[in-house]
């Protein structure tokens, strides 16, 4: 029988904002719950509110101080502002900041532990501004953004995370979990140039090894799709970003098991290879210190661990460690990176030297090594011998052991509970933290169900965690790959309660993409976004609790560069196997459509866009697929419909000016027994 969770197992039951409601119109639901002004401090300093470039705002909204501001941020080739212009003006393609403070007006107090909703929603050439921030017309524009239709959205959405799939084939779903379109959820399916193995997320962009192309594709967030591939070393498998998020270390593994291979260092903010450097035989594993001065570089087939100074980033210390290096993990309480091997042992590798630091030996079969939140203890599965060890990173110890079920290979942590994957059983282990600690004491787990099979039964696991922590809640996204399914469990329950669909793929991996407006100091609330188009736009703000609405006015500038190219000739975007403009398809099979992009009269062939795309609508169900570029103007996308009717089709090209809602369709799609559409 299965542990039930209860108040005494330090469990909590609590429902993310973003799942309360229906799919559509009511799914956001905001729980801002500030003290009353009688129970707060008479004297309180208000938040320290950063001065720099960039657009601010403040009004007064009842009762509330709202201070709102938008800050570019400097990229490399990229600074802030450009040149001869005003210092922090906001320009289209620029990374910005956006930072919320909410303080009480009467007592100045920060108010914390709020879900503010914002929107950055481009106003129509034609429009004119609301009549009063915070009167009627602000309050109907975010009643229809919260509505969540296709045609109303914004074009920045601050309240939104992205579920984002890694499959078994050379794609990646994007999930979103807010809005749903038709019964279907599917946002966007970015194709790779090969099965994906492992990823890592930097600010808006995410960094996807490829084995098969020996390279890492660079997913930009804002548009779903690969915009930059980077070239490394062979059969690229893992990634880890280091904390500072200068580098991305990506250990690439050759193709035989008797080459010398290692990592290649990937500076994140011009994406180009900064280093590479070799380390002994694979596999390999990567862990970085928390101050990002080292890294530590398991080989597989020489039993050591290469220690790597990131300053100059070269090979410090080869440290012999015990045969078949598996895992490493680096936790920053106890300074140590554990190292994990298939003959059971355990190795610390202090950080501040070279240096074995202690050994402790266990059975046979280690899989995985991770650290607990707090950085003092790491957590170790056996997956032959199904076993779980807790060990004491400051004590180099273990402090407990115990059974678990078939074939344990992952681990994923929540603030309070370690949570274990098993390729052998659909069942996820979950382990409170606090118990975990107690030396002395059996080790304490409840389960649920992951799924209705067992992962091993779909295709092999990926080096990127099946198991991710969901934004905002005490709850975590578990993918299975045979399901196909994402299932989304909130801790205190018995079940996950509730999953997405894959459609048709299986998600080996899962990780998310938060775009939300997330506390980062008492009453400041933030996130980076990066403006896609310019104009005027009313940066749009929701508190629920007390019910305020407030829009703001903010220009974004044009870039030089992308307005001359939209000033160009137009892009004409046709579909030659569109008979009349009708295309003909059987639901749930593939089509490849062919298109052309030309400019008008004798401008000839445009190839080389690597942003158009084709947007495919039915009702309230809507996806994008990319056009892949076959040359001299001529392009493919690869398109299924999930069920029998009409679809309408748009061709898209921002760069060239074809943006969403501003072109009549391209073709429409009749799938099964639909009408004629003619």
């Amino acid at each position: 029988m299965r542990a039930r969770p209860s108040p005494s197992s330090g469990f909590r039951r609590r429902s993310p904002w973003w799942l309360v409601g229906g799919a559509r119109g009511g799914a956001l639901v905001l729980a801002c719950m500030p003290a009353s002004a009688a129970a707060l401090p008479l004297a309180v300093e208000p938040p320290v509110w950063p001065t720099g470039p960039g657009w601010r705002g403040r009004a007064v909204v009842s009762g509330v101080v709202v201070d709102f501001a938008v800050e570019p941020l400097a990229e490399i080739g990229r600074p802030a502002s450009g040149p001869g212009e005003p210092s922090g003006t906001l320009r289209e393609g620029r990374l910005v900041r956006f930072r919320l403070a909410l303080t009480d007006a009467e007592t100045g107090y920060p108010l914390d532990g709020l879900y503010p909703a914002a929107w950055m929603d481009l106003r129509p050439p034609e429009a004119a501004a609301p009549d009063d921030a915070g009167g009627r017309g602000c309050a109907e524009r975010v009643e229809t953004l919260l509505g969540g239709s296709l045609l109303s959205r914004a074009e920045l959405d601050l309240n939104a995370y992205y579920v984002v799939a890694m499959n078994h084939d050379a794609t990646l779903s994007v999930v979103d979990p807010l809005f749903g379109y038709g019964g279907s959820k599917l946002l966007a399916l970015v194709e790779l140039r090969a099965p994906a193995e492992d990823w890592a997320l930097a600010g808006d962009r995410l960094f996807v090894t490829q084995p098969g192309a020996d390279e890492v594709a660079v997913v930009e967030t804002s548009e779903w799709r690969a915009s930059t591939h980077v070239p490394v070393g062979p059969r690229p498998a893992r990634a880890v970003l280091q904390p500072d998020g200068g580098y991305l270390w990506v250990a690439y593994e050759g193709t035989g098991p008797a080459v010398r291979t290692g990592v290649s260092v990937v500076a994140v903010a011009n994406l180009a290879e900064r280093a590479r450097i070799v380390t002994g035989r694979g596999p390999h594993d990567v862990a970085i210190s928390g101050d990002s001065r080292r890294a530590f570089v398991t080989n597989g087939g020489d039993g050591t661990v290469s220690v790597i100074e990131v300053a100059r980033l070269e090979v410090v210390a080869t440290l012999p460690t015990a045969p078949d290096p598996v895992s490493i993990a680096w936790c920053e309480a106890a300074g140590v990176a554990w190292v994990g091997h298939a003959d059971g042992t355990l190795a610390a590798i202090a950080g501040d030297r070279p240096a074995v630091a202690a050994r402790l030996t266990t059975e046979p079969g280690l899989a995985q090594v991770r650290c607990a939140p707090g950085g003092r203890y790491a957590f170790a599965v056996n997956s032959e011998a199904d076993l779980l060890h807790v060990i004491d990173g400051a004590g180099r110890r273990i402090v407990k052991s115990g059974p678990v079920a078939d074939r344990p290979d992952q681990l994923a942590f929540s603030r309070t509970l370690a949570y274990v994957r098993h390729l052998g059983s659909d069942v996820v282990l979950m382990v409170p933290l606090a118990d975990a600690a107690e030396a002395g004491t059996p080790l304490h787990v409840v389960d649920f169900p992951g799924g209705s099979k067992p992962p091993g039964e779909g295709p092999p696991p990926a080096r990127a965690a099946a198991i991710v922590k969901a934004p905002g809640a005490d709850a975590v996204l578990v993918a299975n790959p045979a399901d196909g399914m994402i299932y989304y469990y909130s801790e205190g329950m018995a079940a996950p309660r509730g999953a997405f669909e894959n459609y048709g793929r299986a998600p080996r991996a899962v990780t998310v993409v938060d775009n939300s407006l997330r506390p980062r100091a008492p009453g400041v609330y933030e996130t980076t976004a990066r403006l896609r188009r310019p104009g005027t736009y009313d940066l749009a703000l929701l508190l629920d609790t007390p019910r305020a609405v407030h829009c703001f006015e903010v220009e974004v500038a044009p870039d030089p560069e992308a307005d001359a190219r939209r000033r160009r000739v137009p892009l004409r975007v046709a579909a030659p196997d569109a008979e009349k403009g009708l295309l003909r398809a059987r639901a749930g099979e593939e089509i490849r459509l062919e298109l052309t992009a030309e400019g008008p009269g004798s401008a000839g062939p445009r190839a080389g866009l690597a942003d158009l795309e084709l947007l495919v609508m039915a009702g309230g169900w809507h996806v994008r697929r990319p056009a892949r570029d076959l040359g001299g103007g001529r392009y493919e996308v690869a398109l299924t419909v999930p069920s029998d009717g009409l679809y309408y089709l748009y061709a898209e090209c921002p760069s060239e000016g074809l943006l969403p809602g501003t072109t009549r369709p391209l073709a429409y799609l009749v799938a099964g027994d639909a009408a004629d559409a003619e």
